[in-house]
């Protein structure tokens, strides 16, 4: 994937400041393999021991054209404070020291073990961006699906376009900017950013029957939150309907792919300002293999097909639309509700 340009820092560019003591968040391109948001999502410390209060302008102060010699009276903006709080994601590896070794390779064993731990860590974090909601597990923050979640009556309602899915088969496209000022993942006041890896070595570890054993122990811990500033800087194409999508029928007839970048045009329109921070599009697999298909017509020049390096400097190749990267996130479901 490119790099996108930004002032702010990504996981990758937090887990490059090393602490006194050595201990680093665990390598952030171990994170984001199979979850594209993670790359590109924004982070900054907040400003509270359990998240970061932020201020949002609410209203626009009250403007005159005047006469000379004529007064105008004085007038001002409105804003309101809004404290987004961060969840704690945490596990624990807990293996029998003999166990790990039995081959020899105690070392080699724990970091596979490390491996999945990291895959669980990063699904459920990404998972948690788009579908977090407190209301039904007060534990999570707040993620993008429960803010983004009327097409009609809310205030954030025009960056909510309608794809025309009716039934409960449906995926989301997501447009959004990452900036200090838009969108931007947060990490508690004091605390370190990504994933933290403790290895808390040999100890003695109580089984479900009260028997103790000797085990070594791995601790894994990820403080995160989300704060939408701005909502103008995020736009949801919902209800696209996965089945119509595949067979390019119903809802999404006449070249599904077409009909979905139509949406995709008219919700860049629906950001204010895209030098505000960094942009992309994330889509779950159906969606992105559709996308890929598209940029193979080369009646069209909207989608493209990129070569380069990503930003740890492995080749790859990347979709664009309008220069847009289209990211792949793999926990976008296909089985979203009807947004109404």
């Amino acid at each position: 994937m490119p790099v996108l340009a930004t002032t702010n820092l990504t996981l990758a560019d937090w887990a490059k400041r090393i602490d006194p003591d050595g201990k680093v968040p665990v390598v952030a391109e171990l994170l984001s393999q199979s979850n594209e948001i993670l790359d590109d999502a924004v982070f900054v410390e907040g400003n509270l021991p359990t998240g970061h209060r932020v201020v949002i302008r609410t209203g626009l102060p009250v403007v005159y054209w005047r006469a000379l010699n004529q007064g105008i009276p004085s007038s001002k903006s409105t804003t309101a404070q809004v404290d987004e709080g961060c969840g704690i994601l945490e596990a624990r590896s807990e293996p029998d020291k003999d166990l790990l070794a039995l081959n020899g390779g105690t070392a080699q064993v724990r970091l596979s073990e490390d491996s999945a731990f990291l895959e669980a860590m990063n699904q459920t974090q990404a998972l948690t961006m788009f579908y977090g909601n407190p209301g039904t597990d007060p534990k999570q923050y707040l993620g993008l699906a429960a803010r983004y979640s009327a097409i009609s009556g809310a205030s954030n309602s025009q960056n909510i376009l309608d794809a025309g899915g009716t039934a409960s088969n449906n995926t989301s496209v997501w447009l959004v900017v990452w900036g200090d000022q838009t969108v931007f993942g947060i990490f508690p006041k004091g605390s370190k950013a990504g994933l933290v890896h403790d290895d808390l070595g040999e100890q003695t570890v109580y089984n479900a029957d009260g028997t103790r054993l000797q085990a070594m122990v791995t601790r894994y811990q990820w403080k995160n939150g989300l704060v939408v500033k701005d909502w103008r800087y995020v736009v949801r194409i919902c209800n696209i309907n996965v089945t119509d999508l595949m067979a390019q029928s119903g809802t999404q007839a006449s070249t599904a792919a077409t009909n979905i970048i139509k949406l995709m045009a008219r919700s860049v329109y629906r950001i204010p300002n895209m030098g505000m921070g960094r942009a992309a599009f994330y889509m779950n697999r159906t969606v992105h293999s559709g996308m890929a298909l598209a940029a193979l017509d080369k009646s069209q020049n909207v989608l493209k097909i990129n070569e380069g390096l990503t930003q740890y400097g492995m080749p790859q190749s990347w979709l664009s639309f309008l220069g847009i990267p289209l990211r792949r996130v793999d926990v976008l479901l296909n089985t979203e509700a009807r947004v109404v």
